[in-house]
């Protein structure tokens, strides 16, 4: 099994119009996060608006991103042009230092009937 990193980042954000402004900067971020040799290096991206419910804790809005190692997360989190100009919009869009939080791993098991 290759080892991935999984990070998953979620938002406080309130306003439907501003998620959906949220998730159209991922969009635009999938669409132009490569490493300087030009070439994409994010495995895989899911973006989402959790549904309510009180274990949410007022996070509204979701991603999970998957990289082939924690280098990767490091050149995203670091030196990514498209991960900074996110990181500005949602800013930009009222999300504050208290309104984002941030996990990672190393998956140390997997499962399920999904290959």
């Amino acid at each position: 099994m290759a080892v991935h990193v999984h990070r998953i980042t979620m938002f406080k954000l309130p306003g439907g119009d501003k998620q959906q402004q949220l998730i159209q900067a991922y969009k635009v971020l999938d669409q132009t996060s490569v490493k300087d040799d030009g070439k994409p290096y994010i495995l895989s991206m899911i973006v989402g608006l959790p549904e309510e419910d009180p274990r949410s804790r007022g996070y509204t809005v979701a991603c999970k991103t998957e990289f082939a190692s924690m280098d990767d997360m490091k050149y995203y989190d670091e030196q990514c042009t498209a991960h900074q100009t996110l990181k500005a919009t949602a800013r930009d869009l009222g999300v504050g230092a208290d309104g984002v939080l941030t996990v990672f791993f190393e998956a140390r098991l997997t499962g399920g009937i999904s290959p």
